[in-house]
C-alpha cells in the first residue's frame, strides 16, 4: 500500500524546462560552445554540474571553470523563475489530493538548493513538502536512485511504499532501481520515448491523477 508520494521539480512541479533551455543556451555560449535546444535535451534530468562536465569532457573549454558556469546558469534560471515561473497544469492540484489522502509528500530533484528553495518560494508549496532533497552533493544523481532512497528514508517510510512523479526517463529509472511506484509526466516532445514504458502509469498531465489510478497503482 502506498504512503507516501515523492514529486521531481523541474517539469512536473514548475514549467521551468524552457527556462533551463534559454539559460543553458547562454551559458554554453559564453564559452564558445554552438550550443542549441537540441543539445539541452540530451541530458534532460541529469544535474547541472554532470551535464557540464559532459559537454567539457566533448568540447573543453578555458574561459570559465566549470563553477563559475555553474553558478551563472543558476542565478540567471533563479532570476527568470521569480519574474516568470509558474506551476505546471494540475500539480498544486496533485500536492492537495495526496495531502488529503493523507500521503507524505516529498521532493527529490536533481538540481541544487538554491534553485529548489527559489522554486518551493515561487509556487507557495513548502508547507506540503516534509522532505525536500537535493542531489546536488551526492556522489551521482539521477538515473542512480540515491535522491529519492534519502527521501523516502527521510519520510520513514519504506521505498516500495513510495510513489515518484517524474517527467524524464532519467527519473523513472531512478525510481523504479529505488524500488518504488513510477507515474511518467513527460512533455509533448518526449511522450512517444518507448523507455517511459518502465513506469507504472503514463499520464500527459497531473490533472489525470484520480482514485481510479492510486488503486491501480496499489
Amino acid at each position: 500500500m502506498l504512503k507516501a508520494v515523492i514529486f521531481d521539480m523541474d517539469g512536473v512541479l514548475v514549467d521551468s524546462e524552457p527556462m533551463w533551455r534559454v539559460v543553458m543556451i547562454k551559458g554554453f555560449c559564453s564559452v564558445g560552445l554552438n550550443f542549441t535546444e537540441a543539445d539541452c535535451r540530451k541530458t534532460t534530468g541529469m544535474r547541472l554540474d554532470e551535464v557540464i562536465e559532459h559537454w567539457h569532457k566533448l568540447t573543453p573549454w578555458d574561459s570559465k571553470t566549470n563553477k563559475e558556469l555553474h553558478d551563472e546558469i543558476i542565478d540567471d534560471l533563479c532570476a527568470m523563475i521569480m519574474d516568470k515561473g509558474v506551476a505546471m497544469s494540475g500539480a498544486i492540484e496533485a500536492i492537495e489530493y495526496f495531502a488529503k489522502k493523507n500521503f507524505k509528500i516529498g521532493l527529490a530533484s536533481s538540481s541544487n538548493n538554491k534553485l529548489i528553495a527559489t522554486v518551493i518560494k515561487k509556487l507557495g508549496v513548502e508547507k506540503h513538502f516534509e522532505s525536500i532533497n537535493s542531489a546536488e552533493h551526492l556522489a551521482y544523481g539521477k538515473p542512480h536512485p540515491q535522491v529519492f532512497l534519502d527521501c523516502a528514508n527521510d519520510l520513514g517510510i519504506k521505498p516500495e511504499e513510495c510513489l515518484v512523479i517524474e517527467d524524464s526517463v532519467n527519473g523513472v529509472i531512478a525510481a523504479k532501481a529505488a524500488k518504488m511506484k513510477a507515474i511518467a509526466v513527460p512533455d509533448s516532445e518526449h511522450c512517444n520515448d518507448k523507455r517511459f514504458a518502465i513506469a507504472d502509469v503514463c499520464l500527459t498531465s497531473l490533472i489525470e491523477i484520480n482514485d481510479s489510478i492510486l488503486e491501480k497503482l496499489n
